[in-house]
């Protein structure tokens, strides 16, 4: 199936094509490749809004996923018609994660990455507001960056590491 990448921004230059390369060698880490998932790259500004109506936090983030069915974590989605293989939605903040890189250092691809492998980790139910649940999310983003890692070369990291 497809991953639908708009980029709404115009502020950081965005390599689409890596990162939709990305986001189908994790799909298919999590057993998902069937389904479709829309991404889009978006700024502080459209960050903000939608973390400001949907999380009652009035400033921008990284990541906000917005999944299509209601899942607990690990399993996957039971279609019944066309229509349902869908994931959902991820909004990657990359003026907001592009800020961070430059003050930390760390690879803006590579963080684009590990952001999307967290978004694609919240559309299959996965959360991290209590330990045991980071635990478990932490453990699913580990096993598909390494899918990626061992498929691209890269050491990536998930994106949660050392929250709890």
């Amino acid at each position: 199936m497809s991953v639908v990448l708009r980029n709404a921004q115009r502020t950081v230059p965005v390599r689409r094509a890596p990162l939709r390369r990305a986001v189908c060698v994790l799909r298919a880490a999590l057993g998902a490749a069937r389904f479709d998932v829309g991404l889009v790259c978006a700024g502080n500004g459209l960050m903000q809004r939608l973390n400001s109506v949907y999380r009652q936090r009035p400033e921008p983030t990284d990541v906000l996923s917005f999944p299509f069915h209601r899942l607990v974590a690990g399993e996957l989605p039971r279609p019944r018609c066309r229509d349902d293989y869908n994931l959902g939605d991820i909004f990657l903040g990359v003026e907001y994660i592009h800020q961070q890189c430059c003050d930390t250092g760390e690879d803006f691809d590579s963080v684009l990455a590990v952001t999307a492998a967290h978004g694609l980790c919240h559309l299959l139910g996965y959360q991290h507001n209590t330990k045991p649940e980071w635990q478990q999310m932490y453990q699913k983003e580990t096993e598909i960056l390494e899918e990626l890692n061992r498929l691209t070369g890269a050491s990536l990291r998930p994106l949660t590491a050392g929250l709890f």
